[in-house]
């Protein structure tokens, strides 16, 4: 470092110059150039394969978001394919009752959010993947973690998974949909709500039953196919048969030709014959098949009828209850008729 005296025009005076200042900004200037030549050179170097990976990138994202969509639109149009197909097959009474159009709009609703939902999952997964994959992320790693993730999740959750898997096996199969009368061990009534984790059932009393779908080990239907009316009549033993036969089969065919229990009524009324005969009375077994969940309905109808035809004729419908209060009253009589005759003197 070293200084230098000049004078100034004016004045004369000495003036010092310092030439430290000067080398400074000299060498900031050759540094920032530099700088900026290697910056320069390194983007040229390097911009093809920013470039490159840019658009792989773009080119994951489109054909991801394209066949997410593309996928989800076809399991769309197969649900609503297979709903027309199943309303043509419908033609007759007996069919669209087993499944009707809002029940199988349900199922079919559920069932193909579930199958989009998956496709989704599955199709943006594999997506990030391959593009972390691209930006030279090591994705061993991450994998291993997931995995354990996964397995500590799945003991962790293993009720949860059971519930899922259990209503999805159960809406692909159709045991059950809205508006159903089932029976599932402990409790029974109508069902209000099919979720993949949770089933609610509206009892007998109007509670509201939350069943998780895992804890479902079996299920009775009463809502599909058609039900059983069975009722027994109970007359005396000495009632003539046929007449109590005509009776039952006059009051099932003014059953079935009245509103609305001729819908109601799939086949005609059947005595199947007697079911039990005692000394004092026999039980006629009377069945009729049904539409589903109307059997008690029908049942109680048709004793109904049966009882006035049966009056019209003069036969007399009896239980085991009144049989009993008959037997023990000619036991009592009996009783006060033997005391009687014990306290008559004998005569001379």
């Amino acid at each position: 470092m070293f200084s230098l005296l000049t004078a100034t025009p004016e004045t004369g005076a000495p003036l010092l110059a310092d030439s430290t200042s000067g080398a400074r900004g000299a060498t900031s200037l050759e540094e920032a150039h530099e700088r900026a030549t290697n910056a320069a050179g390194w983007i040229e170097a390097n911009w093809s394969d920013w470039l490159a990976t840019g658009l792989r990138i773009l080119l994951i994202t489109v054909i991801a978001v394209v066949l997410r969509y593309v996928i989800r639109r076809a399991i769309t149009k197969l649900i609503e394919r297979t709903n027309r197909r199943s309303e043509a097959s419908d033609r007759n009474a007996l069919s669209g009752l087993l499944v009707n159009r809002e029940r199988r709009m349900q199922r079919s609703a559920a069932i193909g959010s579930v199958l989009r939902n998956v496709a989704s999952f599955v199709i943006m997964g594999t997506a990030v993947l391959m593009v972390l994959s691209v930006l030279g992320i090591n994705l061993a790693p991450l994998l291993a973690s997931a995995g354990v993730a996964g397995v500590a999740l799945g003991f962790g959750a293993r009720n949860l998974v059971t519930d899922l898997l259990a209503g999805m096996f159960m809406l692909l199969e159709d045991q059950y949909g809205v508006g159903d009368r089932v029976d599932v061990g402990e409790a029974s009534g109508t069902v209000l709500e099919i979720g993949l984790r949770v089933t609610q059932l509206r009892g007998d009393d109007g509670e509201i039953w939350y069943i998780r779908n895992g804890e479902i080990k079996r299920v009775g239907n009463l809502s599909q196919g058609w039900a059983t009316a069975a009722l027994d009549v109970q007359v005396r033993s000495d009632a003539d048969m046929n007449e109590v036969r005509s009776a039952i089969a006059t009051a099932g065919e003014q059953l079935a030709k009245g509103t609305p229990w001729d819908e109601v009524l799939w086949e005609p009324v059947e005595v199947l014959g007697l079911d039990s005969v005692t000394l004092d009375s026999m039980v006629i077994r009377v069945s009729a098949k049904t539409m589903p969940g109307k059997a008690l309905g029908v049942e109680r109808e048709l004793r109904w009828r049966i009882k006035q035809e049966l009056d019209g004729r003069g036969i007399e419908i009896v239980d085991d209850e009144s049989l009993a209060l008959e037997a023990r009253s000619r036991v009592d009589l009996h009783k006060d008729e033997g005391a009687k005759e014990s306290r008559v003197p004998p005569q001379r």
